[in-house]
């Protein structure tokens, strides 16, 4: 291949390297030079252009990379027209990328001139989704080099496995304290990840958390026809002698891997009663966040079998996006019954809806309302109580006289609520693992249903938020994890963080209560005098 400048008349038939401008004159890279181009070049006074010609046995890059493209493309995969020295491949149908690393590697080592780049390996892929490309870097390569790498790929470095696994049986263990509203979640974010594959849940089951029961519900489940059974146990699996993988060998199943080094998703087991391919889901599969299961399920589901080697490879790259219910180093849970909860008491508002006074200093049964919840808040088992003051800030001090709390203005009291959440978290001392949110004008709140809240709160088993619920609707106060101060520091506005609570659902530990004291708030004069008569 020639390469270099030339004189408009000497580059007739050439290739331009460059995009060239001169004047109204645009000549864009990759331009055939003809005679109109040599015209052209003349008449804008350009004297001379840097080409490329090919010469006796070199292939040109569309002719390249369509043949190298070509021979790389197995089973499930469709090549787009080379352009530019690119052809791209692409995914005819949903399944699961399988990648010949040795052949990528063979194909790349060819010659600098040709590059092979792919998606990741096991990577779950939809039809029409890009998954590969193949860049030849210049104008033309020598037709020995593009068959060098013709060779390397022989019989096809890229496939789709295409998904085979349609039935899917799902066994829930049972547990005191396990609610069935994770359950059912559960079930729905298991369909979802089936979902791409067009594999659906055929039956579910929920038995007890002991072996007999599982093994009657295994045996059920192969018996309707499921081609996989997943397993959602109430406690996490910590050996090979624990109920699922006792229950797997007792209907004469074999555990074929148990544990893997993805993290979330270590506690994973890999077995089979027959053909069939049965999975200990590790609890962070209830989650639909992508862990470790993720990995395993889509390759099982293709028909892919996961050997040990493949999961004991997957330690590069497997420590995943952090998820908040993971739970934290158990040090820092070893004091005071493993929890360390700051309250924070906000006392800042303007009280637009009381029409004029400030509702925090109106009184019920001759006591302030701010003053009767912080005395709740100081008789339960937070450790430190901070109360964020704003509107009338001396006045509701004034009112919470003699009594253990630290203030905090919050000079932005005006912009809403979310304000004096930020000034509040600010001021929770490094050493807390979480801080409970009371609101200063809901005066029926006990000290009794902020200890329970603080009682739920266990990051060691995921319980990050605690929330009191009734009849399904969530309440106040709330106790938030330290892992979510950064989130609740951006909360903006006249508004909560409800929408936090939604968003990381999976760490809500719900705590049922009776009676409307965490949904009372004295908001209007009609609630004050509800609440005086009630």
């Amino acid at each position: 291949m020639k390469f270099g400048p030339a004189s408009p008349a000497d580059a007739l038939g050439g290739v331009t390297v460059h995009t060239l401008r001169q004047g109204p004159l645009v000549l864009k890279k990759g331009t055939t030079i003809g005679p109109a181009e040599v015209a052209a070049l003349n008449k804008a006074g350009v004297r001379e252009v840097v080409v490329v010609r090919l010469e006796d046995g070199d292939v040109s890059e569309d002719v390249a990379a369509a043949s190298i493209a070509k021979a790389i493309a197995g089973e499930g995969i469709h090549v787009e027209r080379a352009f530019t020295g690119r052809a791209n491949l692409f995914a005819a149908k949903a399944g699961v990328l399988v990648v010949d690393r040795a052949a990528v590697d063979r194909i790349n080592g060819v010659d600098e001139a040709i590059t092979f780049a792919t998606l990741s390996a096991f990577k779950p892929v939809v039809e029409g989704e890009m998954i590969a490309t193949v860049k030849l870097i210049p104008f033309g390569v020598e037709a020995k080099l593009c068959d060098a790498a013709v060779e390397a790929a022989k019989g096809g470095a890229l496939r789709v496995a295409p998904y085979v696994i349609k039935r899917v049986g799902v066994i829930s263990t049972l547990l005191p304290g396990l609610s069935p509203k994770v359950v059912d979640k559960t079930l729905k974010v298991t369909a979802e990840r089936l979902a791409p594959a067009g594999a659906t849940i055929m039956a579910e089951r929920r038995v007890p958390h002991d072996e007999t029961a599982l093994k009657a519900a295994m045996k059920e489940l192969l018996g309707l026809g499921a081609e996989l059974v997943i397993v959602f146990g109430a406690s996490a699996i910590a050996d090979r002698r624990d109920v699922i993988p006792s229950a797997l060998s007792g209907i004469g199943g074999a555990i074929e891997h148990f544990g893997m080094p993805v993290d979330p998703g270590n506690l994973l087991l890999i077995g089979k009663a027959g053909n069939t391919p049965v999975l200990g889901a590790p609890g962070c599969a209830r989650s639909p966040v992508e862990n470790g299961f993720d990995w395993v399920l889509m390759r099982l589901l293709a028909g892919l079998k996961v050997t040990r080697a493949e999961l004991m490879g997957m330690g590069v790259g497997g420590l995943l996006m952090e998820i908040v219910t993971r739970p934290q180093p158990r040090a820092s849970l070893e004091v005071d019954d493993n929890r360390d909860v700051s309250a924070v008491v906000l006392a800042a508002g303007r009280s637009t809806r009381m029409g004029g006074p400030n509702k925090l200093l109106a009184e019920l049964d001759g006591q302030k309302l701010v003053r009767i919840v912080t005395e709740q808040v100081l008789a339960s088992k937070a450790k430190n109580v901070i109360v964020v003051t704003g509107h009338q800030a001396d006045l509701v001090e004034k009112a919470l006289t003699g009594l253990d709390v630290k203030f905090v203005r919050n000079p932005d009291f005006a912009h809403g609520l979310a304000s004096s959440v930020r000034a509040g978290i600010s001021a929770v001392p490094k050493q807390a693992d979480g801080a409970v949110i009371c609101l200063g004008d809901m005066p029926m709140i006990s000290a009794g249903l902020i200890d329970r809240l603080i009682d739920s709160f266990a990051p060691d088993r995921g319980h990050l938020i605690a929330v009191p619920v009734s009849d399904g609707r969530r309440g106040n106060p709330v106790l938030w994890s330290r892992r979510f101060f950064n989130e609740l520091m951006t909360l903006d506005g006249d508004v909560g963080a409800r929408h936090l609570i939604a968003k990381h659902n999976e760490a809500v530990a719900e705590v049922p209560v009776q009676g409307d004291g965490a949904f009372l708030d004295i908001d209007t004069p009609q609630a004050l005098e509800a609440a005086r008569s009630a």
